[in-house]
């Protein structure tokens, strides 16, 4: 039987240590989704192990291939250079394919759905809240552009507006979008993060919200980016002729359990 690629998820790791935990929190929750497939973990700064070394240490076991999962939302600097170029480095006999980053996908706008209700939101709510999707920013045009389209796709859903809001390089600020949704006469607004973990951007995402009625937790370990993870993975994994990595039916009942 062929063996499984072994799953790298490759996070980008920060000083703040409640990263690496939500980091770790997530890929036991892919873990639970997907027994028998083997998870890794590797960050590109800040935190161990590099991904580098866990490359090298999955050879020396003799492993032959790899998925290289980007714990990313967009695709900006990280997943088009950064990435690939550590993956060039893989130690030879590696075959390592790079997956896809998670967004745009709806399981991902479900998944801020599930912060919002949690931080006190009901579905009764939507019609007259303005939604802030605060991400951390980016210089890259395409990540910007993605987060507009996303932004106009979920006030779709039956939201008062949604406008997004950028933490670093771009604009609006968070506090520039929560001031524009109070203007457009929204009963009530709230901010949702949409940022895997907390760290630095998080935090002025956080601050930026002082004057909205709510501010939902980050992504994190939710669900719905657990099965995202796999997801992706299973799209990297068809480039190595596996066309089914588990049985359908028997992830369902894993999501099933687990959800």
């Amino acid at each position: 039987m062929t063996q499984q690629p072994v799953l790298l998820v490759v996070a980008h790791g920060s000083r703040d240590a409640r990263h690496a935990a939500t980091v770790h929190t997530l890929v036991e929750r892919v873990r639970s989704l997907r027994p028998g497939l083997r998870v890794e973990t590797g960050f590109l700064d800040f935190n161990v192990p590099s991904v580098q070394s866990v490359l090298e240490s999955l050879a020396a076991e003799g492993v032959r291939d790899v998925v290289a999962l980007p714990l990313l939302l967009t695709r900006a600097f990280h997943a088009k250079a950064d990435i690939p170029a550590v993956l060039r480095e893989a130690p030879r006999g590696l075959r390592v394919r790079q997956a896809d980053v998670l967004g745009p996908s709806p399981l991902l706008l479900s998944a801020l759905e599930r912060r919002l209700y949690e931080a006190g939101l009901t579905p009764a709510d939507k019609s007259s809240t303005g939604v802030v999707l605060a991400s951390a920013g980016s210089t890259d045009p395409e990540a910007i552009a993605v987060i507009a389209a996303i932004a106009r796709e979920w006030r779709h859903t039956g939201w008062c507006a949604v406008r997004p809001a950028f933490a670093s390089a771009s604009l609006p600020r968070t506090e520039d979008a929560v001031r524009e949704l109070r203007e457009l006469g929204c009963e009530r607004v709230a901010v949702a993060p949409y940022v895997i973990a907390p760290g630095f951007l998080p935090d002025r995402i956080a601050r930026g919200a002082a004057r909205a009625d709510v501010l939902a937790e980050v992504l994190g370990p939710a669900p719905e980016v657990a099965r995202l993870l796999l997801e992706r993975y299973d799209g990297a994994a068809r480039g190595f002729g596996l066309d089914r990595p588990v049985p359908a039916g028997a992830l369902g009942a894993l999501l099933r359990r687990t959800a």
